[in-house]
């Protein structure tokens, strides 16, 4: 998988040249074939022209490692120079791609004028990789170099891990000259002595398969880190969520909406690292998935800009996700990319005794709200039931939240009722049934504004006296209340299939048996259909067409 990294390296550069100190995942004495050893056993003898020109071999993947290269070769690659120091380092040989951030430590003391030392931490990656993917690898990279420079300054760190990697490094290779069968990695006598190597092999491993690093340098400064990419794919395996996917979505939030935690909250606040924020923790204190944004943000005394940052963090972890707050008016499908397990079943049959996922599941092979789920003369035990079953739907993305759209959409039978409406067309009077060329624009739909549909050298005025005449055809006998809401919520652009129903609600403050009335009476025109929110389909592999 092109997410996963083939192996992370550490050189570095000083006055007494360029070093490779640690790489992992390493191959012992690197698979190097015996009759392509560069390394020559007399100083004394002479090489060859024809074996100087071959080529240099290329790195290639080897059963996830990285194997082709010396490290000779990969420290004078990494080891830039100072100009390139403190920006993005991205080198692609072959089928791999390196991915760095060169870090330049300036001398510790005033006469230490030339003892300037520039470090690399390298992941090597799939040529293919995604830009977000490199992107991720650059950042961590530069936090870790950030790490180190800071744990430098405070207590001259990295110097000490560098000397033990350093005189381990030469201890092996004097070895290896005395003893040429000798079968010795100096990188497994590294981990033994590092924590800087060890904590790099923690890395390595953490991001190939939780993709979350949460480790402290040093045991002092804390590094923590997200690869979204991996950690969005727990009910999904190949299902790639990039930071970009996760950035429209929060720019979609509103007020409105909702928040769903994919862990316990007590489970979430006992991961929280130490200087978690405060906000934070309220938040999750505060959470119901019955409440919105909005609510959430009052109950735990946060601005709602605080509760759009913190949401934003939690979805980003894959700690929660987006939804609009359960009520029985909510709509329900089963996912277009649900994946139903063994495991999952054993674990829903295990929080709900007695009940069959399969058979939960197949009830919302329709769209089907809570409402149609609830019976009017059920204790409120059994309602709690059947969020909860929701709820745990909802986290495994097993379900789908529909909502209505609605579209203007101006019938045959509302167009005839304009044959008493007159214009003037080119300084001559036609009506508007008796022009072809003249049509009601439902998108740019308004009662006084100029026709959108008519040729761009004409002109038609529709006297304001007569515009009501439009809706004459159902208007009558209904309140002029509902013809006036009507045509706000039209004027304003909500009847144009871009929002939803509990959008309008929020916006206009309006009750929604007052929407279902107007969509009632105005059936004629108004055309609804049922698709899901953009702010929380990102998260699903195939989205239904709108």
């Amino acid at each position: 998988m092109e997410i996963n990294p083939l192996s992370i390296i550490l050189v570095k550069s000083d006055s007494k040249g360029d070093r490779m100190l640690f790489r992992y995942p390493h191959v012992r004495n690197h698979q190097r074939d015996p009759n392509q050893c560069l390394r020559r056993k007399n100083p004394y003898s002479m090489i060859i022209a024809e074996d100087s020109l071959q080529p240099l071999p290329f790195p290639n993947q080897t059963h996830g490692n990285l194997t082709g290269l010396s490290d000779e070769v990969l420290s004078t690659l990494f080891a830039v120079k100072p100009e390139l120091c403190e920006t993005k380092f991205e080198l692609k040989v072959n089928e791999v791609r390196f991915v760095g951030h060169p870090t330049l430590l300036p001398s510790r003391g005033p006469k230490e004028v030339n003892s300037s030392m520039l470090f690399n931490v390298v992941f090597a990656l799939q040529a293919q990789a995604s830009h977000s993917v490199v992107r991720c690898y650059y950042d961590l990279s530069k936090r870790l170099g950030i790490a180190l420079r800071h744990e430098e300054k405070r207590c001259g760190f990295l110097s000490e891990e560098i000397k033990t990697m350093v005189s381990t490094l030469d201890e092996v290779a004097a070895r290896s000259e005395e003893e040429s069968d000798l079968e010795e990695s100096p990188y497994e006598t590294i981990l033994q002595k590092s924590s800087l190597a060890r904590d790099l092999k923690s890395i390595f491993n953490s991001l190939s398969t939780s993709g979350i690093i949460n480790i402290m340098i040093d045991k002092w400064i804390q590094v923590s880190f997200c690869l979204p990419q991996k950690v969005h794919q727990t009910h999904k395996k190949g299902f790639v969520v990039d930071p970009e996917i996760i950035d429209r979505c929060l720019d979609s939030l509103r007020p409105y909406h909702g928040l769903l935690l994919l862990t316990e909250p007590m489970d979430l606040l006992d991961s929280l690292p130490t200087d978690h924020s405060p906000a934070l923790c309220r938040l999750i204190q505060m959470y119901n998935p019955l409440k919105s944004l909005q609510t959430l943000s009052a109950d735990s005394d946060l601005t709602l800009a605080q509760v759009f940052q913190l949401t934003g963090h939690l979805v980003y972890w894959a700690k929660a996700t987006i939804i609009y707050p359960l009520c029985e008016s909510n709509v329900y499908v089963v996912s277009p990319d649900a994946v139903l397990t063994n495991c999952m079943l054993e674990a829903f049959s295990e929080q709900f005794t007695g009940m069959c996922l399969l058979q939960v599941i197949s009830e919302f092979s329709l769209p089907t709200s809570i409402s149609q789920k609830l019976n009017p003369l059920s204790q409120p035990q059994q309602q709690t039931h059947l969020v909860k079953i929701i709820i745990w739907l909802l986290k495994n993305h097993l379900l789908l939240q529909l909502h209505t759209y609605v579209q203007y959409m101006p019938t045959v039978h509302g167009r005839s009722s304009l044959k008493n409406i007159g214009g003037t067309v080119n300084g001559t009077n036609v009506l508007l049934e008796d022009s072809p060329n003249v049509t009601l624009d439902d998108g740019t739909w308004s009662l006084n504004d100029t026709l959108k549909g008519t040729p761009h050298d004409s002109k038609v005025d529709i006297s304001s006296d007569k515009t009501d005449e439009i809706y004459s055809f159902q208007t009558d006998g209904y309140p002029s209340d509902d013809v006036i809401l009507l045509e706000k919520l039209c004027r304003m652009g909500y009847f144009k299939g871009g929002h939803h129903l509990e959008e309008i609600m929020y916006l206009e403050n309006i009750r929604r048996s007052q929407l279902l009335q107007i969509l009632d009476k105005f059936r004629d025109v108004l055309i609804t259909c049922e698709s899901e929110d953009p702010a929380m389909a990102m998260f699903y592999s195939r989205q239904a067409p709108r």
